[in-house]
């Protein structure tokens, strides 16, 4: 079963580590196909590592005009009177974007998506969601709700974002031949993106999420809307079940808040509950899942360290070494006859 668990000294040491894997994944195969698909994710998380990733693109060592991403998820409700003004508000993720990987890069990918939440007009869709009851039903353990759409919904409207938003996503995926490494975080519960815990793994590839009180309550709080009438109420999402189809999956987390939901998703079995779970499943299915995580997120894994390698999981902890031996530890996946990546 492939599947690795990385422990690092801290977020330099991660993101440092984490970058040189999709580095090394990417040039190997842009060499061997000649074109990349590459998962993105927002959130403080994968800054570090887009950095570096930017830094080894601007060096020459990959092309990044063949590389294609795709995003995790996107807002619905963002201020701006259109699609356009909304996905260049500073809080969408299109322009984290922007900010943290795509304007650092001197050369450009080839192309981006990030999901089409600008597109939704947020009122309609809850006045149309009142309207037509019938055409949707919620799921989900956690405050926060996947709303899945009837394909044959009475409400035009619905059935458009079913269509042309949420399941259009999807199939562009596969029609570039699907994900080749995809990077994601983590939330404190175990969620990736806004596949919140209890949403079920099959038959929610894209997702339409109803953000739960404190989540806009505290976007508020945190200064980046005005107001709760400002604020997005909804949101478009991978789910669990298209996330983990990328043939490599890196999963990134810091600090001391994921380290119960890492572990339990290395020691117990895959769980709606616990969505990062899934990527059990993946490795099952021969695909390669990869945890590179800081010692406070790591710290209930290498207490049970030994339980976990016993579920076939390797561990490989760097959590004590000094900066100064970052440089040697990451010619190991440099060099291509010890490469992770194989």
């Amino acid at each position: 079963m492939p599947f690795k668990v990385i422990v690092t000294s801290d977020f330099d040491h991660m993101s440092e580590v984490a970058a040189r894997i999709v580095v090394d994944n990417a040039r190997k195969t842009l060499a061997e196909k000649g074109t990349y698909i590459l998962g993105l994710a927002t959130g403080n998380t994968p800054t570090g590592l887009y950095k570096h990733f930017a830094k080894a693109a601007n060096g020459g060592e990959f092309d990044p005009s063949s590389i294609e991403s795709f995003n995790l998820d996107e807002y619905i409700g963002l201020p701006g009177e259109n699609a356009q003004q909304r996905a260049l508000h500073r809080e969408s993720y299109s322009f984290f974007m922007i900010q943290e990987l795509f304007g650092l890069m001197s050369r450009k990918f080839r192309e981006v998506n990030v999901p089409w939440g600008t597109l939704i007009d947020q009122e309609k869709l809850d006045s149309e969601l009142k309207a037509y009851p019938d055409d949707w039903v919620e799921h989900g353990a956690d405050r926060g709700k996947a709303i899945v759409i009837d394909p044959d919904a009475r409400s035009e409207y619905l059935r458009w974002i079913r269509r042309e938003i949420l399941d259009a996503y999807g199939e562009k995926i596969r029609r570039k031949g699907g994900i080749d490494l995809h990077i994601i975080g983590v939330g404190g519960k175990g969620h990736v993106a806004f596949h919140e815990s209890g949403i079920p793994f099959e038959r929610n590839e894209m997702l339409l999420v109803k953000l739960d009180d404190n989540t806009v309550e505290n976007a508020v709080a945190d200064g980046h809307f005005p107001n709760a009438a400002d604020s997005p109420w909804y949101a478009i999402s991978m789910g669990a079940e298209l996330v983990y189809q990328a043939r490599t999956v890196v999963l990134l987390a810091n600090g001391g808040r994921k380290a119960e939901s890492v572990a339990a998703s290395l020691l117990n079995d895959p769980s709606s509950l616990i969505p990062i779970s899934y990527g059990q499943i993946l490795s099952r299915n021969g695909g390669m899942m990869i945890y590179v995580i800081d010692k406070a997120a790591g710290e209930y894994v290498l207490d049970n360290a030994d339980e976990i390698r016993k579920r076939g999981i390797e561990i490989e902890d760097m959590s004590n070494q000094e900066a100064s031996q970052r440089v040697s530890d990451l010619q190991f996946y440099r060099d291509p006859e010890t490469c992770l990546i194989g």
